[in-house]
């Protein structure tokens, strides 16, 4: 039984006592006072141990609460440091990948040149431009 039920019988039982004449005093019924007595002694450990485990369990349940936020924000600063570390490895393959070719191109291009340079030279030989050769054989002895 709720302990505030039987403290409303225990006003009840007090309020509708007899009344001592000429005395602010009533008459109860002992054994009915101690009977409700007993009845809150007994209900009252019983409440205060429930009262005890839903504090407790409030208390596990806010640590969980606490427990999961805790591994959500560690969550967060993984994922952020995750991004953070692609973010720092597409620059570096992006700059190499930029180095690379602009290497590529570098070689290429002094390829080219020397492509290009010998094309003048064949052209040139074809056109007799090219007299230096022909004089030195003419002075040979």
């Amino acid at each position: 039984m709720d302990v505030l039920v039987l403290i409303d019988k225990l006003d009840d039982v007090v309020h509708n006592a007899r009344p001592v004449p000429l005395t602010d005093q009533v008459r109860v019924d002992r054994e009915e006072i101690y009977d409700l007595l007993d009845q809150m002694r007994a209900t009252i450990p019983e409440e205060i141990k429930q009262a005890r485990r839903i504090g407790r369990e409030a208390r596990e349940q806010q640590a969980r609460l606490i427990s999961d936020e805790e591994v959500t924000k560690q969550a967060e600063r993984a994922a952020d440091e995750i991004v953070e570390d692609a973010r720092t490895r597409e620059r570096e393959i992006r700059l190499g990948a930029e180095d690379y070719a602009d290497e590529i191109l570098n070689t290429l291009e002094v390829n080219l040149q020397k492509f290009l340079a010998a094309v003048q030279r064949g052209r040139d030989r074809l056109a007799g431009r090219d007299e230096e050769p022909a004089a030195e054989l003419d002075q040979q002895p």
